[in-house]
């Protein structure tokens, strides 16, 4: 279960690295060519590449190759890594609006259990891995989880009796729960209708 949070978040880091270096790319190719006071059409003929090429990486339609990015380079009289330059910093916060998290699917999930992880920083980071879970349905079962670190649950609505080992504790809003993730849990029965809580993991940074 824990593999799958994580390959989610994973595939969902990629996406918005992938985004950001594209957008940063566009900001910095266009800086540099109107530094030069070019057109699209000077830096094209200045570099070998079309311009319809050109256009799609300044307007961030495009994620163009190493290659692409060298002949830029030599063309502006500028370093390969110059057009990577705000990638950093444009990775040290992540703002994510209500209701724009990224659903993820936990398998044994039942209908009207919703899980939406609300961004993860790039590493070394990404320590923490917070996830906004919302229940609308009762379930008979509910699967129980186990993963590396701690976690931090904040109740903000409803009631339900959470299991972890042999314990249960009963949350209300305003609670909180904090354990380590090796031992088994999850929820054990929901008492009030609509439940949502925040739940906060805690990991090692990537390596």
């Amino acid at each position: 279960m824990a593999q799958e949070q994580e390959a989610a978040a994973g595939t969902d880091d990629r996406a918005n690295l992938e985004e950001a270096l594209v957008a940063v790319i566009a900001q910095r190719a266009r800086e540099f060519r109107l530094k030069n006071g070019w057109t699209v059409g000077r830096l094209a003929a200045e570099s070998g590449l079309s311009k319809g090429m050109l256009s799609k990486i300044e307007n961030g339609q495009a994620s163009p190759s190493l290659s692409t990015l060298a002949r830029l380079a030599d063309a502006l009289s500028v370093p390969v890594t110059a057009f990577f330059r705000g990638l950093s910093e444009e990775q040290d916060v992540v703002f994510v609006k209500a209701g724009s998290g990224l659903d993820i699917q936990h398998k044994g999930s039942e209908t009207g259990h919703r899980y939406q992880m609300l961004g993860t920083m790039r590493a070394p980071h990404d320590t923490l891995e917070p996830m906004l879970v919302t229940l609308t349905e009762r379930s008979e079962v509910f699967p129980l989880y186990q993963h590396a670190g701690t976690e931090l649950i904040f109740m903000i609505s409803g009631r339900m009796e959470y299991s972890y080992g042999g314990a249960r504790f009963l949350l209300e809003p305003g609670d909180a729960l904090q354990f380590v993730g090796e031992v088994m849990h999850g929820p054990s029965e929901l008492i009030s209708l609509p439940i949502q809580f925040l739940a906060v993991k805690s990991v090692n940074p990537s390596t």
